[in-house]
């Protein structure tokens, strides 16, 4: 028996490792070193071989006291031992695999499939889902305060309107296949280091589908998709924001052999406002007023994003600057519609650039009865009292 790496060493774990220790030392090797990971890299293969039969005995009590008191020859069978593997719990690593790759749940059929080069199987029928696909859609700001429907015109794989997704000429169907009798896959065993093992592998006469096509739809070539551009109408919620993505489930391309089709995931960009701002729900816009609306109050009439402007009063001395709010004024959440954010007002007082003579009386006269000063050296009619 070649001499062998210390397993521990092979994980990279102390001798007192804990089994949870072990198990994650693991998933992180066979991760890394896994052929599907690493197609055609036998250095890594090897390797991933190796951290395998590390773990097969340390993850196994018995085994791993008998590797701690005789060594790898324990498992020598020239030595009378056993295989490392034998007995070894083989749904611990199809749980292992199912985590690091997603497949879990039968993912491999016999541990040949590691070893032997076997291709991982999901859905025998040799079905697929269809690819998800992203896009971007466009809305002016009320749009997506609002919400509205549009349509979205993508080029796509689509279900072949002939065969239906068969792949098989119309008045035709698909066969089943004589040679792995409708599995998808064949088994075959071998010989190996560790002794005899079965491997399961895609069927070459179908491909993994379970069917021959004697007769291919013309249209698709028998592959049952076809590529075309589709209008698909999207409802967009109310209350949607820029960056924010909604998922359509089952809009995507279409699958193969039957398979589901993928998911379309849409994208929002929303064009800015000229009245307002948005932070969440909440809308944020301004409001002008003379010198005098501010100083005496007054009533004014304030837009919102409803296009319905709403009455407000200005309450006297409001200063430049303030902030006032309209409730329920603002975005539809959108989970709630009925609940809707506030609009926040900001008031500027606007200062008369133009005056004539007569109104620049008119303000002397004020600043005299305010006590302020309006010389050349003072801060103006807003400027400090006396």
């Amino acid at each position: 028996m070649a001499q062998k790496r210390d397993y521990y060493e092979v994980l990279g774990v102390s001798k007192e490792a804990t089994d949870q220790e072990i198990k994650k030392a693991y998933r992180v090797l066979a991760k890394k070193y896994h052929p599907d990971a690493n197609p055609g890299d036998k250095e890594a293969e090897e390797k991933f071989k190796e951290a395998t039969e590390a773990y097969a005995v340390l993850s196994d009590k018995e085994k791993r006291e008998k590797y701690d008191r005789y060594g790898a020859a324990a498992f020598d069978p020239s030595a009378g031992g056993t295989s490392g593997f034998e007995g070894f719990n083989f749904g611990d690593l199809n749980d292992i695999f199912g985590d690091l790759f997603g497949f879990g749940g039968g993912g491999f059929s016999g541990f040949g499939d590691i070893f032997g080069g076997g291709t991982r199987y999901g859905d025998p029928s040799g079905a697929t889902r269809g690819e998800d696909m992203q896009a971007t859609m466009e809305l002016t700001f009320k749009e997506a305060v609002f919400g509205c429907t549009k349509k979205l015109t993508l080029s796509m794989w689509d279900t072949c309107p002939d065969c239906h997704g068969t792949g098989a000429a119309p008045g035709s169907s698909p066969e089943t296949c004589p040679q792995c009798k409708g599995q998808g896959r064949v088994r075959t065993q071998q010989r190996t280091f560790m002794g005899m093992m079965e491997s399961v592998h895609v069927c070459p006469s179908c491909g993994g589908t379970g069917k021959i096509i004697k007769d291919k739809c013309p249209k698709c070539s028998g592959q049952g998709r076809v590529r075309k551009q589709k209008t698909i109408e999207v409802n967009v919620p109310a209350g949607v924001d820029v960056g924010q993505r909604m998922r359509l489930s089952g809009a995507g391309e279409a699958g193969r052999n039957g398979g589901p089709n993928g998911d379309l995931y849409v994208l929002f960009n929303v064009k800015s406002s000229p009245d307002f701002a948005r932070q969440g729900y909440d809308l944020y816009s301004s409001l002008t007023l003379s010198f005098t609306q501010a100083a005496l109050g007054c009533e004014v009439e304030v837009p919102t994003i409803d296009g319905k402007n709403v009455k407000y009063t200005i309450a006297p001395g409001t200063q430049n600057g303030t902030r006032f709010r309209l409730r329920g004024k603002g975005v539809p959440q959108l989970r709630s519609a009925s609940q809707r954010g506030d609009l926040y007002v900001t008031v500027t007082v606007e200062v008369p650039k133009h005056m004539n003579e007569k109104q620049k009386e008119a303000l002397r006269a004020y600043a005299e009865a305010m006590g302020e000063t309006t010389d050349s050296k003072g801060k103006g009619l807003f400027g400090r009292f006396k």
